[in-house]
């Protein structure tokens, strides 16, 4: 190959990143508010010092917030969150993001304690994802400890939600927990080719009372469905 050869090769390929960047990553689908009034957040201490009253106006109805991750790790600004979503009226619900290289229980019950007592009207969601994940555990070791995980917090009474994307929906949860909620992390204006619960269609969302970029979040349904689907979590 020759040199301008390589060159032009190179360019081709920086403008087919460029694009693909730009139409999947950057530009959020088209997510119609008639069909999909209820919109929401999730957030963590990496956004900072949040208003949520100024959040609640703009719209935005639910915040799940990370509450801990792995067997040790609790979000600092979790209480915080927690406490000025509810004095704003906006419905919460918690997260912990599942690490593949710890054991299941152990992450169950740091979860739980991470939440303590606090009033969950969305329930609580096991965030599963490649990305931030050591890719050397296999499949079938991530879905033995997340069914430890899941089994200890239906021994608590609690039948989390799942987040993650297509690929991990299909490495760790299609075969694995057929029937449990989903909150689907998509860039796609169709989400996924199953039953979810809520879908986060866009990284750089922006809201009042959130400094920077946020991630915005719908629930499936109405919002006398949402309204009743909180009753199921109370």
């Amino acid at each position: 190959m020759t040199a301008v050869g390589f060159l032009f090769l190179m360019v081709t390929l920086v403008l087919s990143c460029a694009w693909v960047w730009d139409q999947y990553i950057t530009n959020p689908p088209y997510v119609d508010p008639e069909r999909y009034p209820v919109r929401g957040v999730d957030v963590s201490a990496h956004n900072g010092e949040i208003d949520f009253e100024a959040v609640k106006k703009d719209g935005m109805e639910f915040a799940f917030l990370k509450a801990s991750e792995g067997v040790d790790f609790r979000d600092k600004a979790f209480s915080k969150n927690y406490e000025k979503a509810q004095k704003a009226g906006i419905k919460t619900g918690a997260y912990h993001f599942f690490r593949f290289d710890k054991d299941g229980v152990d992450q169950a019950i740091n979860f739980l304690e991470a939440v303590g007592d606090r009033k969950m009207q969305l329930g609580l969601a096991i965030d599963v994802e490649q990305q931030g994940n050591p890719d050397t555990i296999p499949a079938e070791v991530v879905v033995e400890r997340l069914t430890a995980m899941t089994d200890y917090l239906f021994l608590k009474g609690i039948r989390a939600y799942f987040y993650t994307n297509k690929s991990g929906y299909e490495s760790f949860l299609l075969e694995a927990f057929p029937g449990y909620p989903l909150w689907i992390c998509s860039f796609s204006s169709h989400p996924i080719d199953a039953d979810w619960s809520y879908w986060q269609f866009n990284h750089h969302g922006r809201v009042k009372g959130i400094k920077g970029d946020v991630d915005l979040d719908t629930f499936n349904g109405t919002r006398e469905e949402f309204l009743n689907s909180l009753n199921q979590n109370n």
